[in-house]
């Protein structure tokens, strides 16, 4: 109880020296905002990027593997000249290992190409065909807004129907019904069957809203005679990832001939890939972003313990009256620490009211917020950065002889 009397007492005494220094304390909170402006906005782009990142990777699927020609992420010039020899992955490969993997929910092979398409007077050019399977929308989790997906006959028997995302559908359709008209891809007419729900890029990649879909047979015969496939191959529940990655590699290699003790001609890419590469990035970013705060605090700080240092000289006989009527050291140390907290405090406030309206800006680009994690975090290292720079003048204070203080000018 005693304790929280000298607390709220250097609370009042804090205030008062604050209010009698204005110029003087909002000077020193400068580098402070400068810090705590720079925790808060590398905190909040942070939290945006890894918000965007994970609703852009979710559409990946983390219980999908890609077997493909290349690797997802390639590290050397070097590395990517030994996945171009690599042989494609041919649609026969592709049917054999569907036909040998047993672990699967469902796989679908797949490819695209570029071309027009075209629906009355208006079309587009370089639009994306994706030739694949009707197994395709079970691996990607699509969800359709008009109309059907294709059906199993109908990629089996190669007739000309095709499913079309979102951007492809208002753009052509500008918002009416495409179910049931026929569109031209490269001068070739398909049944639009289906509209796709709006997904979103994966990775600020082309999204399937932006494409087509088509049957495979369809594809091999209008498109590309010799695709390079991409099989996707979702996961059963009950089966661990690793292991039925493994399952899957040793099924390719001897799919693909592969010699033992030759090194994978292939790559079986997945979403884990891509999130680890993304927190090695977002790690890298967040140890730049402390350093350069850790600097700014530093400077700060350095202010703050400065202004102290003189706020207790400008001060050494109320110290000395104090402690003459009987102020503990304990409570002489309370006063100044929170003096030099509550500084750091106001910083903090400024640079959160700084960080706001920057932050409502950021969300242009990202899904920043600025949450409550976030303010309390950058309010926790204002006071934190207070108390370890008001520590030595409060100390000095703590110590000081009374009846030196009292003889002081």
């Amino acid at each position: 109880m005693k304790l929280l009397g000298e607390f709220t007492e250097g609370l009042r005494i804090a205030w008062t020296a604050i209010r009698a220094n204005k110029l003087r304390s909002a000077l020193t909170t400068l580098g402070i905002i400068i810090g705590i402006v720079t925790v808060t906005l590398m905190g909040t782009a942070i939290e945006g990027l890894n918000a965007a990142f994970m609703n852009s990777v979710s559409s990946i699927g983390a219980d999908v593997l890609y077997v493909q020609r290349r690797d997802w992420l390639i590290r050397s010039h070097q590395e990517w000249i030994e996945m171009r020899k690599r042989r494609e992955f041919t649609l026969d490969q592709a049917k054999e290992i569907m036909d040998r993997v047993d672990f699967a929910q469902a796989m679908a092979p797949g490819d695209s190409h570029r071309a027009s398409v075209k629906y009355g007077e208006r079309s587009a050019d370089g639009v994306r065909v994706f030739g694949t399977t009707w197994e395709f929308a079970r691996v990607a989790s699509l969800e359709l807004m008009e109309g059907r997906f294709l059906s199993a006959a109908e990629t089996d028997g190669g007739r000309p129907v095709c499913v079309i995302g979102s951007e492809v559908a208002t753009n052509l359709f500008e918002g009416n019904p495409a179910v049931g008209h026929r569109l031209r891809l490269n001068g070739r007419g398909y049944e639009v069957v289906g509209v796709l729900e709006k997904r979103g890029s994966a990775l600020g990649g082309e999204s399937i809203d932006s494409q087509v879909v088509i049957p495979m047979r369809n594809f091999t015969l209008d498109f590309d005679p010799t695709p390079d496939i991409t099989l996707q191959v979702k996961v059963s529940e009950m089966m661990s990832l690793d292991d039925a990655r493994e399952e899957l590699r040793n099924i390719v290699r001897r799919v693909r001939r592969v010699p033992p003790g030759d090194p994978d001609d292939f790559s079986i890419n997945q979403q884990d890939q891509l999130v680890n590469m993304f927190r090695q990035v977002a790690g890298t970013i967040g140890g730049v972003g402390l350093f350069i705060t850790g600097l700014s605090l530093f400077v700060g700080g350095i202010g703050i313990m400065n202004i102290m240092f003189v706020s207790v000289a400008e001060r050494t006989k109320e110290i000395g009256i104090r402690k003459a009527i009987g102020a503990k050291r304990r409570t002489i140390l309370i006063q100044f620490l929170i003096e030099a907290a509550a500084i750091c405090l106001l910083g903090g406030l400024m640079a959160l009211a700084i960080s706001w309206p920057v932050t409502l800006a950021m969300r242009q680009f990202i899904p920043a917020t600025l949450s409550p994690l976030v303010v309390s975090l950058a309010l926790a290292v204002s006071a934190l950065t207070g108390i370890v720079a008001g520590f030595l003048p409060a100390w000095r204070a703590a110590r000081m002889d009374p009846v030196d203080a009292l003889r002081s000018e």
